[in-house]
């Protein structure tokens, strides 16, 4: 008789899967609530103890963890040295293992947990498990995931076993599940007892889960799929958001993430529009309304299938305002009911009410760091969030800039942090009239920004992410009529860039502050 042995979490779809491993003439071995669970449901089942002769202790903690049990697992079948051990000590073999996790990310993520109660929750017979199968996986079935029964019941009824290259996914597929729960755990506590991510440890575990797949990655002939962490970040889950539109692709959450993170770094009602990752028009007002159309006035070319994002619910005279803009995404706290009645017009346009973590009351997640692929290894760093008026600014011209000036100034270089570097903005009265960004010297970037302001440009304030290395952004600044520029400062032409500005009349503040994003 085949043997099978089954303690689970998640008791979805358990019943008809035992019984038909009864049915077809295997013994299931369990454990405490699962036994029941089984029994209450008609399955004959053997409990662990009557199999090692040795109780629960521990309040439950102790379970599984037994020579006969994880014996039977290890063995390998070609092992005469092994098998004479099973023998000897009278263990039978176990050809499969059923098992998944107590729910630590449903406890710790769950406001009022306390410390013990998701102590408690951390699993340590049911990874022993499940690591000791996969690892005897050309013996041993192991299962973590509910979803794999029916074809695991359909192999087996049809040969009498599951194949070699379902065994090697299941395996990997418990690999992959014991890794996120322990990344999920390492995170939990790290951010708890402060080791992480305030400190960069020497080893770093993720725990992520597939949201959903994607229509495709950054092209059409890359496949791609999205994955959130197990516990949760500054962002809430993408899961169930979207209420409209197509199925998102990779570019649509790279914008997304950009917009969001943008708008969130003003006072509502604020407003963001963003293509291919970068701002191209960024605003506030007294009405999202307001806040919306001078965002699009502010680059009423590149906005033309981008992402649009506000930090205030969208309303009735919002929407309406967008239905002339072809937009790919819309997101904002909240949709009110009129609101959408308009947007459903739109059929394609992806209609998503979302805002960070901790603008909906909930507590933020310990996830405030930015992750990147690179050199076949991940850069990972502290997000930027610093903002313009934590900065000592230190006014360098002859011109002290004006009260507006200094407000536009602040504004721009908050902007400034999510352009891709050399980052150039130019704003006035709270909006963007040019940005230029993604250029390999900072000269062309001010051009750039100017080109797109035309006669806008006159009269605006500069804001650069980083120093200018010689005064040529400057003089550029100067010939389109600006009258204020804010940069970090530390060139060993400083004094040149400061000269150009004083000769113009121009106003220049020195931040102390870096904002480069690649």
């Amino acid at each position: 008789m085949r043997r099978a042995i089954v303690s689970v979490a998640d008791k979805t779809g358990l019943v008809d899967f035992a019984a038909q491993l009864v049915e077809m003439g295997w013994e299931v071995i369990s454990t405490g609530g699962t036994a029941r669970f089984l029994k209450d449901g008609g399955v004959t089942v053997t409990e662990v103890q009557e199999l090692t002769g040795f109780p629960e202790i521990l309040g439950g903690r102790v379970k599984t963890l037994h020579p006969k049990i994880h014996g039977g697992i290890l063995a390998r079948r070609d092992s005469s040295s092994d098998m004479a051990d099973l023998t000897a000590h009278h263990i039978t073999p176990v050809d499969m293992v059923v098992c998944n996790l107590y729910p630590f990310v449903k406890t710790a993520t769950r406001p009022s947990a306390t410390l013990e109660e998701v102590i408690e929750e951390i699993d340590i017979g049911g990874p022993t498990l499940l690591r000791a199968s996969a690892k005897n996986w050309n013996w041993v079935i192991t299962v973590c995931n509910p979803a794999r029964y029916n074809e695991i019941v359909r192999q087996i009824r049809l040969t009498g076993d599951v194949d070699k290259l379902t065994r090697r996914q299941l395996a990997v597929e418990v690999f992959n599940h014991t890794a996120t729960y322990d990344g999920a755990i390492a995170a939990y506590l790290g951010d708890l007892w402060r080791s992480w991510p305030l400190d960069f440890p020497e080893e770093l575990a993720f725990g992520y889960k597939k949201t959903f797949s994607l229509r495709y990655g950054e092209n059409p002939h890359q496949k791609a799929a999205f994955y959130e962490p197990v516990m949760g970040s500054d962002i809430p889950s993408l899961a169930g958001r979207q209420l409209q539109g197509k199925e998102l692709s990779y570019n649509n959450i790279n914008d997304a993430d950009c917009a969001l993170r943008t708008v969130w770094d003003f006072p509502p009602p604020a407003c963001v529009a963003v293509k291919h990752a970068t701002p191209c028009g960024v605003a506030t007002g007294s009405t999202p309304r307001e806040a919306f159309e001078r965002a699009f006035e502010a680059d009423p070319v590149s906005i033309f299938g981008g992402v649009v994002a506000f930090n205030c619910p969208v309303d009735e005279e919002t929407a309406e305002a967008m239905k002339k803009v072809f937009l790919e995404i819309l997101m904002a706290p909240e949709f009110t009911p009129e609101a959408l009645d308009i947007l459903r017009s739109k059929k394609d346009l992806r209609v998503i009410p979302i805002a960070p973590n901790g603008f909906e009351g909930r507590a933020k997640a310990p996830q405030r760091y930015s992750l990147r692929s690179a050199m076949g290894g991940i850069l990972l760093q502290e997000l930027d969030t610093l903002s313009p008026g934590d900065e000592d600014w230190q006014v360098v011209s002859k011109r002290s800039p004006t009260d507006q000036e200094i407000r536009d100034l602040r504004f721009a270089m908050t902007v400034c942090k999510h352009v891709k570097s050399n980052a150039i903005v130019l704003a006035k009265d709270g909006a963007t009239v040019g940005i230029g960004g993604g250029q390999p010297n900072r000269v062309d970037c001010v051009r750039i920004a100017v080109e797109r302001a035309k006669e806008k440009a006159r009269g605006s304030v500069m804001a650069s992410d980083a120093f200018f290395p010689f005064p040529d952004s400057v003089i550029e600044a100067a010939k389109a009529g600006i009258s204020a520029i804010v940069h970090p400062g530390g060139s060993i032409r400083d004094a040149e860039s400061i000269a150009v500005a004083d000769t113009h009349n121009i106003a220049m503040v020195v931040s102390g502050k870096r904002h480069f994003l690649h």
